[in-house]
Formats: structure tokens, sequence, C-alpha cells
């Protein structure tokens, strides 16, 4: 409660042309479940989301999104309302750098070829306009887990990021159910065994509360001080 809690959840698509694009797998499923838990212990809510198939969960407020800029231009402008930003999208690390206006049709055996650039750094960005907010990322990763969100975690500037190995049997995008490792920027690390997603969205939730705790006590003790 007395907690704005600003959530990003599924995929983001890149155009090609009018009838296809550049995505992923991902399902959405994590990102929602942990607006609705932020929603359900009292915070208020707003869920920017990617194209999915999910329901619009209750008593939140959701921003549909398609690309990696519209996903930043919405995050952008609901930081400075917010006290807690949890990045669980999937957003498409590349577009295509010219897409076509009309239907890319087929040229016999001419192969097409694509050149793509990359997309905007979401993460990058509102962890360098933030100013106290607590700033959680996910790192969906196939190999190296802790190595790679170890990486991501310092280079992104936040205070913990979710793990979690998406080839790992029953977890991962689409599945109900996922496992994960926490790691806060003191490089303190908790296991999550595999789990339904709401009850890993809880999991996350109680250590950004531990962490946001720490920072108040912090915050005082310099006050006093």
């Amino acid at each position: 409660q007395g907690h704005r809690v600003l959530v990003s959840a599924g995929p983001t698509q890149e155009p090609i042309d009018p009838v296809r694009f550049i995505s992923n797998r991902s399902s959405g499923k994590m990102g929602y479940a942990v607006a609705e838990a932020a929603q359900a212990r009292g915070a208020q809510v707003v869920l920017v989301t990617g194209p999915t198939a999910l329901p619009t969960p209750r008593g939140i407020e959701v921003v549909a999104v398609a690309t990696a800029e519209e996903m930043l231009q919405v995050l952008s402008m609901r930081l400075a309302w917010s006290t807690t930003v949890i990045m669980a999208a999937a957003v498409a690390d590349f577009r295509p750098t010219h897409p076509a206006s009309q239907k890319i049709k087929k040229q016999g055996q001419i192969a097409e070829t694509l050149t793509l650039e990359r997309t905007a750094d979401i993460l990058a960005s509102l962890s360098a306009q933030r100013t106290t907010q607590l700033m959680v990322g996910f790192a969906a990763e196939t190999s190296d887990l802790i190595a790679h969100a170890q990486a991501k975690l310092t280079a992104k500037g936040l205070d913990l990021i979710v793990a979690n190995d998406v080839t790992r049997e029953g977890a991962g995008f689409g599945s109900d159910q996922n496992a994960a490792t926490l790691i806060d920027r003191q490089g303190i690390m908790t296991e999550l065994s595999l789990m339904p997603k709401r009850a890993l969205a809880d999991a996350i939730l109680n250590r950004a509360q531990e962490l946001l705790r720490v920072r108040q006590f912090d915050q005082t003790s310099k006050l006093v001080q």
C-alpha cells in the first residue's frame, strides 16, 4: 500500500510490412501476474503491455502498445508517477530498418534480405531517467544464466534482476509456471524453484519490498545524522 507500481509485460512487435513483424515467444503471463499481485497488495498499478491473448486484469490501468518505441514512450511518461518499476516485458532487440509500406510479395526464386537495427534500450533509458524509483528487470537466458543476469544488472543500473532459464522444462515463455534466481546489486542471490507464475510474482514483490524498506531506513538514518 502507498506504492505506485509500473509494470511492463508481453512481447513487442516490430513491423516488416503491414502484415508481418519480428517478435518473440513471450505470452505476457509473468508481467500480468506481477501486476495482479501488486494490485492485490494495495498498490496502484499501471500495466504497459505488448500484444497478448490475456484478459485485461480488473482494477488495473492497462496501456496497450505494439513496438519497443511505443513502450518506451509510455513508460517514460509514467516514470515520474511510479515508485517501483518492474520490467517483465520481452522487448524485441531488433527491428527492420526500413519497414515496407505495402506487403512484400514473393519475387520468384530471389531471396529477400532484411536489414535490421537495434531497438531502444528501454531498461537503460528508464534507469538513466529515474530519481528514487526501485528498478527491477528480467533476464531470460538460454545459457550462462547468472553471469548474463549479473552483467545486465550492472549495465542497466538496476536494483534487482529476475534471472530465468527459458530452456528449462516447464518454465519460461508460454508456461503457467516459472523458476528464477533473484539477484540484487549487493550480489545477494535468492533461488526460487519451479512454481506458478503468480506465486513467483509474490516472491519478487516480497524481495522488492525488502529493498524498499532498506532504502527507506537508509534515508531516515541520513536525516537523523
